[in-house]
């Protein structure tokens, strides 16, 4: 339901309020409720709030990219960026740069045609045989090559494994199953169970198309065509990395692909339930025609920027940014009556966390040594987008970027006893972050759900692939916290529920605050600019600036 802002401020302030400190006994007293509204917050923790209650309210409806009420979160944003002193560090002069979307889909459902030698053409059956994919980066796809079956479609030098050795792929379409080897590294796997990472290898191996292999049904019920979205390149067609993916094969139409192959489709389907399962890789026979149509809906949305100019003369060009995501997912399907996904704790907390961060900066009166921009990036719910645009087209120049710091979705419904960094492990950014964290009183974590791969899934992680060390700081789950993480997720994360009527605990708020603000002043005045750790992963795979 719609709400205007003042009734929302009062709403959310009474149950918050009352989550707080209401006595058993006091629930249906009017007195007592009274008396919880109109108790102030200090300064501080006022201010914090007062930004959530804006920006989660019904009446910017969830936030959603692309739409007007982003538009104006994005103004609000680059208004408290003036108020904290921030220079501008967008386009033309602004606060905002401007991100183009596109949303793609399937336009129809394709065709896929198999061609051997003394055989008839063998059309694939749409929803039974195939589901056609989406290229974003063309309207029209008409391919007609051989296909070679490569495994898991990774090539991992440290964990011994090439799936492209003893075939060649040049102007050829690879069949490939989706994930990556249980026993990898978790963060590490993820990165190569990504369709992204899938495509960019085959493409740098020259290849022209790739076929996603699913065992079991093609998956052609409601949502087969879902839109996705990216940024657009100037003609219209979005941003594209690496080779398009064709279709997804379901088992019986992968049997039909591998009909006449050196093993049987049955065979390879059992053997890739083995974990760390090897395949050799083949060249199938024939070959396969393919003809995609994809649509394209273009959009427009905003990042913001505001910039702390560095005050040192040689490391002063140099800039570490925060980052935080101001987008949600808008107006949904409705749950208890409530179709507006406000996104309270995600992530208007951690945008509120940036703009506090900005004014500590400010009133501390001394500048830093390097450059610190804050950045509010867009559509980071539809695919981490306004990060990956900046990170591709940034206001600064990139190999000037020494650092990012991530604030995604601090859960702050209780009083943290530990922190959680991840990446902090990878790079010379994990002394920092265990000063600034120690002096809070807490101690640091590690990963307590290493399998949900945190690292590779917000938009820190833009950075990352530029080679930039980063780190994404989390309250940690000591304590009350386990219960407080795992009530979020199963009952508020990706709601409606998640407002600021949520029992916020705003001194955790600027505890919260308070590290992400010592960590980013450490790295700005600090002498040496981070370097990932020798060996690291991730440093080694990007061998990016930070890597140097």
């Amino acid at each position: 339901m719609f709400r205007s802002i003042g009734a929302l401020m009062l709403a959310s302030a009474a149950a918050t309020a009352f989550a707080h400190a209401a006595p058993a006994g006091q629930a249906n007293d009017p007195a007592a409720i009274n008396a919880i509204v109109n108790a102030p917050l200090p300064d501080d923790q006022a201010a914090m709030k007062a930004h959530v209650m804006f920006l989660a309210s019904d009446a910017m409806r969830g936030r959603e990219a692309g739409s007007p009420e982003f538009d104006i979160a994005a103004q609000y944003v680059a208004a408290q960026f003036y108020a904290a002193g921030l220079r501008p560090a967008g386009d033309d002069g602004g606060y905002l740069q401007k991100v183009p979307l596109v949303t793609y889909h399937a336009a129809d459902k394709g065709d896929l045609v198999l061609s051997r030698k003394d055989a008839a053409p063998q059309r694939l059956v749409f929803g039974e045989d195939y589901v056609p994919g989406a290229n974003a980066g063309k309207t029209e796809t008409a391919l007609d090559a051989p296909v070679v079956f490569v495994g898991y479609g990774i090539v991992a030098p440290q964990y011994k494994r090439n799936d492209y050795a003893g075939v060649d792929v040049k102007g050829k379409i690879v069949a490939y199953f989706g994930g990556a080897p249980r026993g990898y590294q978790s963060e590490e796997r993820a990165h190569f169970a990504s369709a992204g990472t899938k495509a960019v290898i085959a493409e740098a191996r020259g290849a022209v198309g790739a076929i996603l292999l699913q065992r079991g049904l093609a998956d052609a019920g409601p949502g087969w065509d879902r839109a996705r979205t990216t940024w657009a390149r100037p003609d219209g067609t979005g941003e594209v990395a690496g080779v398009p993916q064709l279709a997804t094969l379901s088992d019986k139409g992968a049997a039909k692909l591998f009909a006449g192959a050196e093993m049987a489709w049955t065979a390879i389907a059992k053997h890739a339930s083995v974990d760390d399962a090897e395949f050799k890789a083949e060249q199938l026979p024939g070959s396969l025609t393919v003809a995609l149509r994809t649509a394209f809906q273009p959009g427009a949305s905003s990042n913001v920027a505001g910039i702390i100019p560095g005050s040192d003369p040689k490391l002063g060009p140099e800039t570490v940014i925060l980052s935080a995501h101001l987008d949600h997912l808008g107006v949904g399907t409705p749950v208890n009556g409530d179709a507006i996904y406000n996104g309270a704790e995600d992530n208007a907390v951690g945008i509120a966390s940036l703009i506090e961060e900005a004014r500590r900066f400010k009133l501390s009166g001394k500048p830093p040594r390097r450059s610190v921009m804050f950045l509010a990036v867009t559509a980071e719910e539809k695919g981490l987008v306004g990060s990956s645009y900046f990170a591709a087209h940034p206001t600064v120049p990139i190999d000037r970027i020494v650092a990012d710091v991530n604030l995604d979705m601090p859960i702050l419904t209780y009083r943290f006893e530990d922190m959680t960094v991840f990446g902090a492990d990878r790079s010379t950014l994990g002394p920092i972050v265990a000063k600034a964290v120690a002096s809070l009183g807490v101690t640091l974590s590690p990963d307590p759900d290493p399998m949900e791969s945190f690292f590779v899934r917000s938009d820190h992680y833009n950075f990352v692939r530029k080679g930039i060390p980063s780190v994404f700081l989390w309250p940690g789950q000591a304590g009350p916290g386990k219960a407080a993480f795992e009530d979020f997720l199963a009952h508020h994360y990706h709601q409606p529920s998640d407002e600021v009527s949520l029992p916020i605990d705003w001194s955790q708020g600027i505890r919260f605050v308070d590290a992400n603000y010592a960590i980013a002043r450490e790295i700005a005045d600090g002498d040496a600019r981070p370097r990932w750790n020798k060996g690291d992963f991730f440093g080694t795979l990007y061998n990016g600036y930070g890597a140097r």
